[in-house]
């Protein structure tokens, strides 16, 4: 079976050869290549050493030496390649004590995580495949390789990792690994923020974004986001609900399209229900004031996890808003786009869609109404080019201080007066007709 590899990785592996060792793709590459995709980047294994591959290439980097590692830069592209090894004794559930080089495939594959990214490939031999991989793929199976819970203990990023690959590839997990997780779930505390929210954004930038809730029922979800895991089963009783707040939370990330900071904002959105949850006298559930609880949930939870700071105001500014009812109004569109932004405005509107379609469908069609026109208006806005921030004002600061206003808290009030009636009225937004105003409210 020939599979069709880039022609930098080629060349890497035939200078490999010439030179007279032996070399492979590897990985996540090989299982790639059988499914008829491209891989996003390839790994090639071989038996020789770190210091051998420096040799043979002009431009390498030492990104993993103390692991075999050595990236070779071949047209601009990276391509790690690895000396076959096994792993000694792990103490950190990442990083094995020490490595020990090998000269044979079968050990190098017996110490990756799952069968489908256990396999080899070079051009002449063919896909070598010791633990059944092409199998797995065919039947859409995640499977460690050898003894599952030896694998999670090596490193326990690969339980979340093994989510990951199920909500990518719409893959099942075997019975035998999901037990395993379960059994060595707390590992996953050990491992470092940074690398737990590159799997989190995976697994919410794939085609199956809840399959968070993989994490709650692996019990998973409870050591990496607290805050998501205590809204299952969290009861929603009223009129405008059919799930509970985690159901309904899985719901609304499934109806965002692929956007990361829309997908979060979704994940995160009512998590502030469980703390402000209250019951009437008819046994109807409120949730008073969970915007805002939801809100600070939500930064702390990111913050905890290493996102960056331009990434946490954008998510907290729409779970913030995610309940605000914006009128089909151009005043009003213009007003809330003046405190979002243009392109979270309207990320904003698709989050309160995605909201209400995971709600009761009874209500769906009025809001839907109303968010659509809505987005229509944004769009409107946007096209004539109608002001709603104050730097969209024929005037500005200095302006003002011509006419005599003080540097200070006076301009920007009057800037904002300003921009009120332009926003009501966009043929306001004339130098002639904000100077005169501005010289009327300051006699005032």
């Amino acid at each position: 079976m020939e599979l069709n590899i880039s022609e930098g990785a080629k060349r890497i592996l035939a200078r490999l050869e010439s030179a007279g060792y032996t070399a492979y793709i590897a990985g996540g590459a090989v299982r790639d290549l059988l499914m008829g995709n491209v891989p996003h980047d390839y790994d090639i294994a071989t038996n020789a050493r770190p210091e051998e591959i420096k040799a043979l290439f002009k431009k390498t980097i030492d990104t993993g030496i103390a692991h075999g590692t050595v990236t070779v830069i071949e047209n601009k592209t990276g391509y790690e390649i690895t000396t076959f090894r096994r792993d000694g004794e792990y103490s950190d559930s990442r990083h094995p004590e020490d490595v020990i080089y090998v000269n044979d495939t079968r050990t190098d594959c017996l110490r990756r995580d799952f069968t489908i990214n256990a396999m080899m490939y070079n051009p002449k031999t063919g896909v070598i495949d010791y633990f059944c991989g092409k199998r797995d793929i065919r039947q859409g199976i995640i499977r460690c390789v050898g003894n599952a819970e030896m694998r999670f203990k090596e490193d326990a990023l690969r339980m979340l990792r093994a989510v990951r690959f199920k909500a990518q590839l719409g893959f099942v997990l075997e019975d035998i690994t999901a037990q395993a997780i379960k059994k060595c779930a707390v590992l996953i505390k050990k491992v470092s923020k940074e690398r737990v929210l590159e799997e989190l954004n995976k697994i919410l930038l794939s085609d199956n974004p809840d399959a968070i809730r993989d994490l709650h029922e692996l019990g998973l979800l409870k050591f990496i986001l607290p805050e998501v895991e205590r809204c299952f089963g969290e009861p929603q009783r009223n009129k405008y609900h059919i799930y509970d707040v985690g159901e309904h939370i899985m719901h609304t990330v499934s109806n965002t399209p692929r956007d990361l900071i829309l997908r979060w904002a979704a994940l995160l959105h009512d998590t502030g229900k469980p703390c402000c949850s209250s019951v009437d006298s008819a046994g109807i559930i409120h949730f008073y004031g969970h915007h805002r609880e939801s809100r600070r949930i939500a930064v702390d939870a990111l913050y905890r996890l290493h996102m960056d700071s331009a990434s946490i105001k954008d998510i907290a500014m729409l779970v913030e808003h995610h309940d605000y009812r914006v009128e089909a109004t151009y005043t009003a569109v213009k007003r809330m786009m003046a405190k979002t932004g243009a392109e979270l405005f309207e990320k904003l509107l698709i989050l309160q869609r995605a909201d209400n379609m995971a709600k009761n469908p009874k209500h769906l069609p009025e809001k839907l109404k109303r968010i659509n026109s809505g987005l229509d208006i944004y769009r409107n806005v946007l096209a004539l080019k109608q002001p709603y921030r104050i730097s969209d004002l024929v005037v500005n600061g200095k302006d003002l201080m011509g006419i005599g206003y003080k540097q200070g808290r006076d301009i920007g009030d009057a800037l904002k007066a300003l921009l009120d009636e332009v926003i009501i009225k966009p043929e306001l937004n004339t130098r002639a007709y904000l100077i005169k105003r501005a010289k009327e409210m300051r006699k005032v």
